[in-house]
C-alpha cells in the first residue's frame, strides 16, 4: 500500500486500513467503494436517511448505523459525481428529490450528514425541528454562534445531536484503549497527548478546503477529534483552554489556510495536549502517523492508529506499559459499538453512544481554542500576533 492517499485508504475499507477515522476534507471525486456492504446483524430496527455527502466520512457513518441495526432508505445530495459513487455503494436506498422529502418522511427517525462543515449545524437544526435525531460528521458545528443555537434547539426538541468523532468511535485501537482505561489498567488518567498529522495533497482538494470560514479552522476541524478524546479518557466534564496557536507555515498560495495548530487543555479529570498539522511527507505509506498517548498513575498506553513506522504491518497498534512490563495488543478486530449504541439511543431515548453534554463540551472547547489561538508567522521569522 505504498504512498496511498487518504482517499484510497477510505476506499480500502475500515477493516483493511485502520485509522480511517481521522480523515478530513477529502477531495470530491470519490472512487468506487468496497464491494462488501455492511449488513445489520439482525433485522433493521430503524429507518434512516442521509443529506449531504461532501466528505467520505459519510461512508463510515452509514456503515456504522447499518451495523447497528439501521436501514438506509433515502438520501439526497446535489453533486452529480458524489451521487454516482454513493448510489453504487448503497443501491438499496432511494435518491430523494430534495432535502425536504427526507425531513418530512414520518418513517425516518435519524438523519446523517457529511455536508460541507459550515452547513452541518443549520441542517441539524432543521432535522431536530422536524422531530428527528441527527448524526453529523465532525466538525459538527463551526462557530460559537452556531453552538448556542444548536444547544437551544436541542433543549427545546429533546432530539439527539450526535457528532461522529470517528477517530475514537471507528478506530479499534482507541476503543480498546477505552476498555483498558475503564478496567483500571493504567490507574487514574493524568494526561492525554493527541497527534493528528495529515497529508494535504493540494490537487485533490475542493475550494472550500482552503477556507477556514467553511471548515472552522484547523483546531475546530481536525483538533475536535483530539478534544473529544481528551474529555473521554480523562473523564472531564468541565474544561478550559490554557493556550492555543495556529499558523499557515507552508501554503502562501492560500493565505487564510491553517496547516498547523496545537492546544493545551485543562479539565476536572486531567490535562491534554493536542497537535494537528498538514505536513505528512509523501514517503509515508499512510495519510498520517496519528497517535494517542494516555498517561496514567500506574502506566501508560500509546495507540499508533494508522502505522507503526519501521515496525509491524497495518494499523491499530496498542502498547500498554505498566509495572509488569511492556505489552503489545493487536486491536484490529475490536468491536465498534457506536452505531449500535446510537440506534439504541434513538429507540430508547437514552445517551449510551455519547452523552449530549460531552458532545457539546468537546465542540465548545475546540471552538474556544480556535478563537483564542495566537497566530504564528510563516516559517522563517517574525513573532506571533
Amino acid at each position: 500500500m505504498a504512498n496511498l492517499t487518504r482517499r484510497e485508504l477510505v476506499t480500502a475499507g475500515a477493516g483493511a486500513v485502520a485509522g480511517i477515522a481521522a480523515a478530513t476534507a477529502l477531495p470530491v471525486n470519490l472512487p468506487a467503494m468496497p464491494r462488501t456492504i455492511p449488513r445489520a446483524r439482525n433485522a433493521a430496527r430503524l429507518r434512516f436517511g442521509v443529506v449531504g455527502i461532501n466528505h467520505a466520512h459519510i461512508y463510515g457513518q452509514v456503515d456504522a448505523t447499518i451495523r447497528g441495526g439501521g436501514e438506509l432508505v433515502s438520501w439526497f445530495a446535489t453533486e452529480p459525481d458524489l451521487r454516482a459513487t454513493f448510489a453504487r455503494r448503497y443501491p438499496q436506498a432511494k435518491l430523494a428529490g430534495d432535502e425536504r422529502e427526507i425531513l418530512e418522511d414520518p418513517t425516518i427517525q435519524l438523519v446523517l450528514s457529511a455536508i460541507i462543515p459550515d452547513q452541518r449545524a443549520p441542517l441539524g437544526i432543521r432535522v431536530m425541528r422536524h422531530g428527528k435525531d441527527y448524526m453529523a460528521d465532525k466538525p459538527g458545528i463551526i462557530t460559537l454562534e452556531q453552538l448556542a443555537l444548536v444547544r437551544r434547539v436541542q433543549a427545546e426538541t429533546k432530539r439527539i445531536y450526535s457528532i461522529m468523532y470517528s477517530e475514537r468511535f471507528e478506530n479499534p485501537g482507541t476503543v480498546k484503549a477505552g476498555e483498558l482505561v475503564k478496567a483500571g489498567a493504567i490507574g487514574n488518567v493524568v494526561q492525554t497527548i493527541g497527534l493528528g498529522p495529515h497529508r494535504v495533497n493540494p490537487p485533490t482538494r475542493p475550494e472550500w478546503f482552503w477556507e477556514p470560514a467553511r471548515y472552522g479552522g484547523i483546531i475546530c476541524d481536525i483538533g475536535s477529534h483530539q478534544v473529544d478524546q481528551f474529555l473521554f479518557f480523562t473523564g472531564s466534564t468541565r474544561g478550559e483552554v490554557v493556550a492555543a496557536q495556529v499558523g499557515n507555515l507552508h501554503h502562501p498560495e492560500h493565505p487564510d489556510f491553517q496547516d498547523f495548530g496545537d492546544v493545551m487543555l485543562r479539565g476536572d479529570g486531567g490535562t491534554g495536549y493536542i497537535r494537528v498539522d498538514w505536513f505528512t511527507p509523501a514517503g509515508l505509506t499512510t495519510w498520517g502517523d496519528t497517535r494517542l498517548t494516555i498517561l496514567g498513575t500506574d502506566g501508560y498506553i500509546e495507540v499508533r492508529k494508522n502505522i507503526d513506522i519501521a515496525g509491524r504491518e497495518g494499523g491499530n497498534h496498542l502498547f500498554l506499559v505498566d509495572a509488569k512490563g511492556v505489552r503489545y495488543i493487536d486491536s484490529k478486530d475490536v468491536d465498534l459499538p457506536y452505531g449500535r449504541q446510537l440506534v439504541d439511543d434513538v429507540l430508547n431515548r437514552t445517551e449510551t453512544a455519547m452523552p449530549q453534554p460531552h458532545c457539546f463540551l468537546a465542540t465548545e472547547l475546540a471552538l474556544l481554542a480556535q478563537q483564542q489561538a495566537a497566530r504564528l508567522p510563516p516559517a522563517g521569522g517574525g513573532k506571533p500576533a
